[in-house]
């Protein structure tokens, strides 16, 4: 009836912590540094640097001041400082940010104020024309098929 059959459960080997949802609440006050690997939903504020490899999810009435580096981050609330987010920052319409932004993609809804320095990142390798890659490739293929 009961079996001692534990295939497929490994205990604390290995976490994914990107699964994980780290909440800080409305009327939460973080000073200082906040390194993580979870995702993290933020309606309080946070004044220094906070990295983490997951998702960041800035509500209404959440604010950051200093440094932000994460994957994602889908803003709601207000920024101000450094931002770099590695692939995609949403802001949506009660969204307020300035200061420098570094992304990889970037959308944003009306009513959202975006007062920043922004660069994009990404795709930076295929700015080349086709027309000069066809070319190249052309000429090497002519010095290959003749033989001496």
């Amino acid at each position: 009836m009961f079996s001692d059959n534990k295939k497929g459960r490994d205990y604390g080997s290995t976490t994914d912590f990107s699964r994980n949802q780290n909440k800080i609440s409305e009327g939460t006050k973080i000073v200082g540094d906040v390194i993580s690997e979870g995702g993290f939903r933020i309606e309080g504020t946070i004044e220094g640097t906070f990295k983490t490899t997951g998702k960041v999810v800035v509500g209404t009435s959440g604010f950051i001041k200093g440094t932000l580096e994460c994957s994602d981050a889908d803003f709601e609330g207000k920024f101000s400082g450094t931002l770099n987010v590695s692939n995609t920052l949403s802001l949506k319409p009660t969204a307020h940010i300035e200061g420098e932004v570094t992304v990889g993609k970037l959308a944003v809804e009306p009513g959202a104020n975006f007062n920043a320095s922004c660069s994009m990142k990404g795709n930076v390798k295929s700015l080349s024309k086709p027309s000069e890659q066809k070319t190249s490739q052309s000429q090497t293929a002519q010095g290959q098929g003749k033989s001496a």
